[in-house]
């Protein structure tokens, strides 16, 4: 699916009873989730709904009607998607999927660090970026959980500040507007259950800007061969753009969490 999140939507799918997962799922999503979804669905047999923001990019639609999901556009970003998403399920009582405030969801991207801290036991910072704040929530909390001095550092588009407008306000707060241009980084508002683990568990939040997103997602191409989606480069963006600056000898991993050519036009 070309992200991270097929891990959190097997781990929920998992989690429902088979009667449940037989009247069909259905999510609303920027893209990513929705491919994760629309994954889960096709593995399962079961009709899948996924409902985007007028900001998707026509080419996340086309993908998620090669896995067989319904595609339904409503509103202009995805907290409107949601709310339609939402709305199904309850009138067609079918299982709605989250694509960042689930526990199974949260737990299935904690995964990511339980390969990490194997593959790079001396890590010593996690860079991650931050849309709703699914992904960063089950990272710093498997993390922690294992390494309880590891740094986990967050990242969000300066037209998406989402959480770290919340966490200085110190409570969930919803954005006016969104200006970026990453949409599976940009939703208005988080979660509670979000919104209290980025609080205990990441230890600092940098902004980026689109341009710089840009400019890392065409490095990682040109320097790695890593086709990177504008919002899967913000972690890279962070350093290239020094938004975070290591100290001499730290250890750093930047996730670089979902794939696309956005980044590169």
């Amino acid at each position: 699916t070309g992200a991270f999140k097929a891990r959190g939507a097997l781990n929920k799918l998992r989690s429902l009873p088979d009667d449940q997962i037989q009247r069909g799922i259905v999510t609303a999503s920027g893209g990513n989730h929705g491919l994760a979804v629309a994954y889960a669905g096709w593995i399962a047999g079961v009709p899948t709904t996924i409902y985007l923001g007028e900001n998707t990019p026509p080419i996340k639609a086309e993908r998620l009607q090669q896995w067989g999901a319904q595609v339904v556009i409503e509103g202009a970003v995805w907290d409107d998607a949601n709310r339609a998403a939402l709305a199904l399920a309850e009138r067609e009582g079918i299982a709605y999927f989250h694509p960042f405030a689930d526990p199974f969801v949260i737990a299935g991207q904690g995964t990511i660090s339980l390969e990490i801290l194997e593959q790079i036991p001396n890590v010593d910072t996690l860079i991650v970026a931050i849309g709703g704040g699914g992904l960063i929530s089950g990272v710093s909390t498997a993390a922690k959980a294992i390494r309880p001095k590891i740094k986990i550092v967050g990242v969000e588009p300066t037209g998406a500040p989402t959480l770290l407008t919340s966490v200085q306000c110190g409570q969930v707060t919803e954005l006016a507007e969104i200006t970026s241009l990453a949409n599976t980084l940009a939703p208005r508002k988080t979660e509670e259950i979000n919104f209290d683990l980025v609080s205990q568990h990441v230890d600092e939040i940098v902004l980026v800007s689109d341009e710089a997103m840009r400019d890392a997602a065409r490095w990682l191409w040109f320097e790695l061969g890593v086709a990177a989606e504008l919002s899967g480069s913000a972690s890279v963006a962070a350093l290239l753009s020094g938004q975070y600056q290591p100290a001499p000898g730290e250890k750093v991993c930047a996730l670089v969490c979902g794939a696309g050519t956005d980044g590169m036009n």
